[in-house]
């Protein structure tokens, strides 16, 4: 594949939805051009692919015939969905259809009530609370349960690192790190040990390596 025909990644490196995007595409072996991105100054092409200006975008290019075509995914887990769908030499994604339902419900739960208790937790001004410390309450019983479930098997895929352990690993991550202290004192060892186990990874560190900021020729 040439330069002018790989695939574009518009990413910020803090996000956790680029995160796991940048996760399945650095798994999958698939060549990609990276377009880090300043969320105060957002490129126009970046905007003209997706207008709500979010992070982050894959545009996967061709030229037959010397026509452009372009496809555009502007979610997160379509992005990791289509990287995998290319080349899963790990085996990451489901083996079964009931491992396909159990890795959908657990990335639902993720991007929908956690996320919500994670972003009122880390950024209740933006939101009009005094302290996120309610929402931070709320987010417990489910953390529970995946230390529960990590207790039963290595992973939240099962026996080994999967779909659903990189889909939410970057949000634990972030949830962890809005309070150190207090997320160390809880009684979820096998959760935190995935977590150490997931920050210590080569794969982690080679997704978090920086970028200089991406501007138009």
């Amino acid at each position: 594949m040439s330069a002018q025909t790989l695939p574009i990644l518009y990413s910020f490196r803090r996000c956790p939805y680029a995160m796991r995007a940048r996760l399945a595409l650095l798994a999958s072996g698939v060549a990609w051009e990276h377009r880090e991105v300043v969320l105060r100054h957002k490129p126009s092409h970046m905007l003209s692919l997706s207008p709500k200006g979010t992070v982050p975008v894959l545009c996967v290019r061709a030229w037959p015939d010397g026509l452009e075509k372009s496809q555009v995914l502007a979610e997160s887990l379509d992005i990791m969905l289509w990287a995998l769908r290319q080349h899963d030499p790990l085996a990451w994604l489901p083996s079964s259809e009931q491992a396909w339902v159990d890795a959908m419900a657990c990335i639902a739960h993720n991007d929908g009530p956690f996320k919500q208790q994670l972003d009122r937790f880390k950024y209740p001004d933006r939101f009009g609370l005094l302290s996120g410390l309610t929402e931070r309450d709320q987010a417990v019983p489910w953390l529970q349960s995946l230390n529960a479930r990590l207790q039963d098997q290595a992973f939240l895929a099962g026996r080994q690192w999967g779909l659903s352990d990189a889909a939410i690993a970057p949000f634990v991550r972030q949830f962890a790190h809005t309070d150190p202290l207090w997320f160390a004192a809880q009684d979820w060892l096998f959760l935190a040990d995935w977590l150490t186990a997931f920050e210590s990874s080569d794969l982690y560190h080679r997704s978090m390596q920086k970028h200089p900021p991406w501007s138009a020729p």
